[in-house]
């Protein structure tokens, strides 16, 4: 089935495993805000019933510091829905010091690991230009 929409997270190629895997987690649950992208809850043979997922793939892709912040700048332009994850979220315990840290840089100069993005399939690809599907 091909989407009309897109759903592409770009972490940045110098991250230890285990950050990206956070990275991409975070971002995504900010992608998911959007109740429209959910489908309907899950539910096994036995009747276990389980949190609906995303509708549609999402890409994770990679790319250096330069590519990530290019994409976040090509989204805002863009009016493109966006989530940002920034190095200094890493050193923070909670929603409300995540946000603190975010707020206290301005967008161009965020120290940005990674970025989420939603949109039509052709200014996504556009946004993340430059990113590879991650390896």
């Amino acid at each position: 089935m091909r989407f009309e929409t897109k759903i592409v997270v770009i972490v940045r190629d110098d991250l230890e495993p285990w950050q990206r895997l956070n990275v991409t987690a975070f971002l995504a649950s900010g992608i998911a805000a959007n109740p429209d992208l959910l489908g309907e809850p899950y539910a096994d043979a036995d009747g276990t019933r389980y949190l609906p997922l995303f509708r549609q793939p999402v890409l994770v892709m990679e790319g250096d510091k330069t590519v990530v912040s290019a994409a976040r700048e090509r989204a805002v332009r863009r009016g493109v829905p966006t989530a940002v994850f920034t190095a200094d979220m890493f050193s923070t315990g909670h929603d409300a010091a995540n946000r603190a840290v975010v707020a206290a840089v301005p967008g161009a100069d965020l120290d940005l690991v990674g970025v989420a993005v939603h949109g039509q399939r052709n200014a996504v690809d556009k946004i993340t230009k430059g990113a590879a599907l991650h390896r």
